[in-house]
């Protein structure tokens, strides 16, 4: 029978040697308190009496008679050949009558629990939107790449970082948003962050106050809204249609709004590109209102017909616009790498920010990156991904042909995924759970709305669903629906 390890209990009781108490008294007293307070768990092993005796430089007889005084006293359970234990059910029995107060988080740390309410772990199966295809991860450039960095032993590398990112990274990544997103930017106003998410929070922390407006897309990326209202911020939600986000709407329901986070790329969750009209018109509303805009372009890299579509910081004359990027959607989200363009004006206050949350991503992550870029290897995966991602796209979409009497897929040749709208009036996100229970993961397109009524259908991933398991995942969602009925 496998035993839980003895407790050292060297660094957490020694033996007052000026108490009036005997020295067995002490042992007693310790391991009493030790089992009622719940820091012994039921079934712990207790050190061997010559051990412990060794640890307190006392007589061995000294510790087993407190042994047996706590065996007799019910604490303690001693087993032929395997040793003395803490009797199994004993502490919370004694704990079951205990009264326990309810501690509460500071305003600040309860406005973050009820922002992260409805949080969903991370999967990995069919259809699961947000993941790049893992199976395509450069594994073995990546291990080669990390075995150079601590051979060459930078030792300079290893004290704290600079909280605005690595440096050689920094200048990587403007030579290739230059390149690939027509993004005109120095170094010094890219900021290393640890993906989307604290992006949006480092920029929450930077320009709003508590209880300041913010646009934020209706539907939209429910983990940039919470790390919004984490900081105190009050949402504004903008509705979405074909044309993207509608800044005439944004400015009738908050007009003196600060900030206002898009995805005019590739929207999230709907997939639709925002016009031109449109971002000229934010452009002009932040210029006016003395207002920002942070364009959250996460998978900005891939389009599968027509022409690239520009980022809207590339537009921007007047430094209104913020830019965020990921390489989660390109590599790995584990990796924890995004990046911030931000006006020149702001980056003292952002690198701040970074100072005092997380200070820096690990420099040997932004070192393997920065070689990964340099090496021109990111281009060539990207280059690499875009038909195997298009040929994921369309196997789905041919799934999806055949329940098209269920669900109706609205597909924009970009990104990693698209939605699929329920035709009828079923519950997605009861279908969305009975889907997973299937071993699927379309998560519910109701979940990223805010106040629009109309939201029903399904978010679906292509980009890690293999060409293969594209038949059996919408099979699967179908089932899930028929179930639900």
């Amino acid at each position: 029978m496998k035993t839980n390890p003895a407790y050292p209990i060297w660094s957490s009781f020694a033996l007052d040697r000026t108490d009036k108490r005997p020295l067995q008294d002490q042992i007693v007293a310790y391991f009493r308190e030790a089992i009622s307070s719940g820091q012994m768990r039921s079934g712990s092993r207790l050190p061997p009496t010559r051990e412990l005796a060794n640890e307190l430089g006392v007589a061995r007889n000294t510790v087993a008679l407190a042994y047996e005084r706590l065996i007799a006293e019910g604490y303690l359970d001693s087993r032929a050949g395997s040793g003395t234990f803490v009797t199994e059910g004993l502490v919370k029995a004694k704990q079951s009558g205990k009264s326990v107060s309810v501690r509460r988080p500071s305003t600040r740390g309860q406005r973050t629990l009820n922002a992260i309410t409805g949080f969903v772990a991370s999967s990995t199966l069919p259809l699961t939107p947000g993941l790049p295809a893992l199976d395509q991860f450069p594994f073995s450039l990546w291990a080669k790449l990390s075995a150079r960095f601590w051979r060459s032993e930078q030792r300079e590398l290893l004290p704290y970082g600079d909280p605005a990112g690595y440096a050689p990274l920094r200048r990587a990544l403007s030579r290739y948003l230059r390149a690939a997103r027509g993004i005109a930017c120095e170094p010094e106003q890219i900021l290393i962050v640890s993906g989307s998410q604290a992006g949006i929070y480092t920029t929450a922390r930077v320009l709003l106050d508590t209880g300041d407006q913010v646009w934020v897309e209706d539907p939209g990326y429910v983990s940039g809204r919470s790390a919004l209202a984490a900081n105190g911020a009050r949402l504004v939600a903008v509705p979405v249609d074909e044309q993207g986000l509608d800044p005439i709407e944004g400015e009738r329901l908050a007009p003196n709004a600060k900030l206002a986070v898009v995805s005019p790329s590739h929207q999230y969750p709907l997939g639709v590109i925002q016009s031109l009209p449109r971002r000229m018109a934010m452009l002009d509303w932040a210029e006016r209102a003395d207002a920002w805009i942070l364009e959250d372009d996460y998978d900005g890299e891939f389009r599968y017909a027509g022409k690239p579509v520009s980022a809207l910081h590339s537009l921007d004359p007047e430094g209104r616009v913020l830019y965020l990027g990921t390489l989660s959607k390109v590599l790995a989200p584990s990796l924890r790498i995004g990046y911030l363009v931000v006006p020149t004006d702001l980056v003292d206050a952002f690198i701040a920010a970074r100072a005092v949350s997380d200070r820096h991503v690990p420099i040997e992550i932004q070192a393997v990156v920065t070689d990964f870029i340099e090496g021109g290897h990111l281009a060539a995966h990207v280059r690499r991904l875009r038909p195997i991602y298009d040929a994921r796209r369309r196997a789905l979409l041919q799934a999806f042909e055949k329940i098209h009497d269920l669900v109706e897929p609205i597909d924009y040749s970009a990104g990693l995924h698209f939605i699929a709208r329920l035709k009828g009036d079923g519950d997605d996100a009861k279908i969305s759970a009975a889907g997973l229970k299937r071993g699927v993961n379309a998560p519910a397109l109701s979940t990223y709305g805010l106040v629009r009524p109309d939201l029903n259908g399904f978010v679906i991933g292509f980009a890690n669903t293999l060409e293969k398991q594209a038949q059996d995942a919408v099979d699967k969602l179908r089932d899930a629906i028929m179930h639900v009925g």
